[in-house]
């Protein structure tokens, strides 16, 4: 869905993802990017869908602090929306709105997370080579699927709504040299549980998606334009 180049809103999209970055983009959002600072380690729920929905909740956090500092410095500058992509069940912090953002244009933010669930354990990022090999090869021929996040806060009104989202995808057989092509390449090393679809070494291999692409690549864009629309 196209909105107009210049809605009345300002965007900030709290990650450093690449895929999130294009699927905003494609979406036809201009935004500005923030990152947060946290120990994702230190965040530890036993349900994946609790644990994205709480990290996205502790990336918004970080980030609206680090947008206080900024503000507490230049007291005149426009206020911002965050949305949080990962969080939530979230942790409901009262968020820093003060005097600056009373009569300026909204900011919302745009936080989220997501973690892979292979036979009801949760994988995050492969911690090494091998690991991002035996996750790969646990796929070849089995199923695997995302649990993915997407928080939105209103930075002007201090509204705050999330939602998860689960995919999906079963896999044919996955050669060996495809794999070790996979872990060369690298790009499997730095995503949760070394699963990607859309990569062209992998993608003759996905047999079948259950649920859509975007929500795997880390943003689904129907839940995103949604809460988008409500924190307004």
């Amino acid at each position: 869905m196209e909105t107009n180049s210049s809605p009345p809103f300002k965007l900030i999209l709290g990650s450093s993802s690449i895929a999130r970055r294009k699927i905003l983009s494609d979406m036809g959002y201009e935004f500005t990017l923030m990152t947060a600072d946290i120990d994702e380690k230190s965040i530890r729920k036993d349900k994946p869908e609790e644990l994205v929905m709480v990290l996205a909740q502790a990336k918004a956090d970080a980030i609206i602090s680090k947008i206080q500092s900024i503000h507490s410095k230049e007291k005149d500058a426009e206020p911002t929306i965050v949305i949080a992509a990962d969080t939530a069940e979230a942790i409901r912090p009262k968020l820093p709105v003060g005097d600056y953002v009373k009569d300026a244009e909204p900011t919302l933010l745009i936080t989220s997370d997501q973690v892979v669930v292979y036979e009801g354990v949760v994988r995050e990022k492969p911690s090494s080579k091998e690991e991002a090999r035996q996750f790969l090869k646990d796929y070849s021929g089995g199923h695997a699927a995302t649990v993915g996040s997407v928080l939105v806060t209103n930075l002007k009104t201090g509204f705050s709504k999330g939602e998860w989202d689960r995919v999906e995808i079963y896999f044919h057989e996955i050669p060996d040299e495809a794999i070790e092509k996979l872990i060369e390449e690298g790009t499997v090393l730095k995503v949760a549980g070394g699963l990607i679809i859309e990569h062209p070494l992998i993608l003759p291999f996905v047999k079948e998606v259950v649920g859509t692409t975007d929500s795997v690549m880390g943003l689904p864009k129907d839940i995103t334009e949604r809460l988008l629309k409500e924190a307004l």
